[in-house]
């Protein structure tokens, strides 16, 4: 099968839109995203602007860059998932209690 069977979980125009958020949220330009994972300058600019998909390879470097899983990139409930990410990490490492506190603090915050 080819890469693009994998990333067709969103169209064209739901996968570009999602990369443009990430990569604004993390106040990263199409270009600098570009060039970090290898490619040409516009290469970002193609995908958010719907005329490709990257291959699966680079979809990876891409995850890899904003810090994200591929699963957090195609869950759209999901707005800030380098935050979340970040929040889970700490999390883990926490004691028990301390992990009990924050499931409260977070009902609380609701």
């Amino acid at each position: 099968m080819n890469d693009d069977y994998y990333l067709s979980f969103l169209d064209l125009t739901q996968f570009g839109d999602r990369l443009a958020e990430l990569r604004v949220q993390r106040g990263i330009s199409a270009r600098e995203l570009s060039l970090s994972i290898g490619q040409n300058t516009h290469y970002i600019n193609h995908i958010e602007n719907h005329y490709t998909y990257p291959s699966m390879s680079t979809f990876f470097y891409i995850c890899e860059y904003l810090n994200i899983t591929p699963r957090e990139f195609f869950d759209l409930d999901l707005d800030s998932p380098a935050v979340i990410s970040n929040l889970n990490k700490h999390i883990s490492e926490m004691s028990s209690v301390n992990q009990d506190l924050m499931v409260m603090l977070s009902l609380y915050l609701k």
